[in-house]
Parts: C-alpha cells; sequence; structure tokens
C-alpha cells in the first residue's frame, strides 16, 4: 500500500511541478521549493482522485512524502 500511494505522490507532484527525485523523507517545502499555489493543487488532485476533503489545517502539517502517507492511511485510502 505505501509503495502505490508514494508512486502516486510521485505522479502527483511530477504532474503539478515537473519535479523527480522524490524520497519518503522528501520535504515538499524545504527539498523541493514547492510553493503554498503547487501543495495545493497537489492537494486537489488528491482530493479529487480519492474523493475526500483534506481540511487546511492538515495540510500544513505535512511536509514530508511520508507524512503524507501516513495521513493517507489514517484517513483510510486503501485502493490508489
Amino acid at each position: 500500500m505505501e509503495e502505490r500511494l508514494f508512486k502516486f505522490i510521485k505522479d502527483a507532484v511530477y504532474k503539478v511541478t515537473g519535479k523527480k527525485g522524490l524520497f519518503y523523507d522528501t520535504d515538499f517545502v524545504k527539498d523541493l521549493a514547492l510553493s503554498s499555489f503547487d501543495v495545493m493543487n497537489i492537494v486537489c488532485i488528491f482530493e479529487d482522485h480519492f474523493d475526500i476533503d483534506i481540511p487546511s489545517r492538515d495540510v500544513w502539517k505535512l511536509h514530508q512524502v511520508k507524512d503524507v502517507i501516513d495521513y493517507m492511511i489514517r484517513k483510510g485510502i486503501t485502493d490508489v
């Protein structure tokens, strides 16, 4: 499950930013220099694909790729 979520995150980041080279500990802002606009576009991809709502207060807690994976698993995402 984690590998499929990781691939989905990697594809979403590439689709929005064109950036590659993600790892589990990649920080979206520090390592990739994503803007808040980039982050929100990636969040929208997740919300649309998984038919969920991710509150803004949760988004700003998701600093690294592994944070997103853990969050999605806690939200009950089991199929990518």
